[in-house]
């Protein structure tokens, strides 16, 4: 039975933090194949199931050392039917694997029980396309239909909440909070930047948000930034009202540009204590936001600091 659907307690304001770059961290530090940078093709092998269990374990441990609450994810970005032909996968068996990776961090939050804060089960679920360079405009109502068929499948699940991450466009993003509606889940949409803070589309940031929660009566629980180092859009932070709904990030440790990462060979992974740093400054000028972590290049050195560095 899920827990927090009815209220998702990050609201509260208290600190929570989220994991890292999970793919970037077990491919690059610790050489584990991901199919198709798709990480629920890890859980039916026993070894790549041990290797998500460790992952999440060093962030479930850091929560409870902090204090702080966690936003635990499920390994579901890609398991939806955009990838299925790349994943030589069918429909059910996608469906098969929500539920499975529901189960999967659901065990684990019971494993972390005696967690002071609460531990919130997330859906993830990725963009129609590529993060990084969407080739196509998804309409809104095109994107309601599509993504309301994996999210109807995490409903029936144990899971909390769902966040659409490293979305690229707000029309996707309303269809997305639409379906999210329908359905009956808390939703969280994380947008992720360029170099010079705009969406990949070229729409301000600032604009999408308000054209989300316009089109869906400020729908969605809060907005996130991701995927995107606080050089390339903390300048356009400020005190406004389309930023008071931004509540989390998770950036990357890299300043590369999205197409500089796409082509990269090799990881970069930035400075922990610096990218603490920067993220203790994001907080002084945004003091509302409460919800941490990391994306590409990130590990839990990263957010261990980022962690140190927003509660002092």
């Amino acid at each position: 039975m899920a827990r927090y659907r009815n209220a998702i307690p990050q609201l509260s304001g208290e600190l929570f933090l989220t994991d890292a770059g999970l793919e970037t961290d077990l491919i690059f530090n610790h050489g584990i194949e991901i199919r198709e940078f798709a990480a629920h093709t890890l859980l039916p092998d026993a070894s790549g199931r041990e290797a998500l269990e460790s992952y999440m374990r060093g962030f479930l441990s850091l929560a409870r050392e902090t204090g702080a609450g966690f936003i635990l994810d499920s390994q579901t970005w890609k398991a939806h039917v955009h990838w299925a032909d790349d994943l030589g996968a069918s429909e059910d068996e996608l469906r098969e694997t929500n539920n499975q990776a529901i189960a999967f961090i659901a065990g684990l939050r019971e494993e972390y029980a005696s967690n002071e804060k609460p531990i919130v089960l997330n859906g993830v679920i990725g963009p129609r396309g590529d993060a990084y360079a969407p080739d196509v405009a998804v309409a809104a109502q095109e994107a309601e239909e599509y993504h309301y068929k994996q999210l109807s499948w995490l409903a029936e699940t144990d899971v909390d909440m769902v966040t659409g991450l490293t979305f690229t466009q707000s029309d996707e993003a309303i269809g997305f909070v639409r379906a999210a509606q329908k359905v009956g889940l808390p939703v969280v949409v994380s947008f992720t930047v360029e170099t010079d803070g705009k969406l990949p589309t070229g729409q301000p940031l600032s604009e999408a948000i308000t054209a989300v929660d316009e089109a869906t009566d400020s729908g969605a629980a809060y907005f996130m930034v991701n995927c995107a180092h606080p050089d390339h859009f903390s300048r356009i932070l400020e005190d406004s009202d389309w930023a008071r709904r931004i509540r989390g990030l998770r950036c990357n440790a890299s300043r590369m540009s999205h197409a500089e990462l796409d082509n990269s060979e090799t990881l970069d992974d930035g400075d922990p204590v610096e990218l603490g740093g920067q993220y203790k400054s994001m907080k002084k000028t945004m003091p509302w936001l409460n919800v941490f972590g990391g994306c590409c290049g990130s590990d839990l050195r990263h957010v261990t600091q980022i962690a140190k560095a927003v509660a002092a």
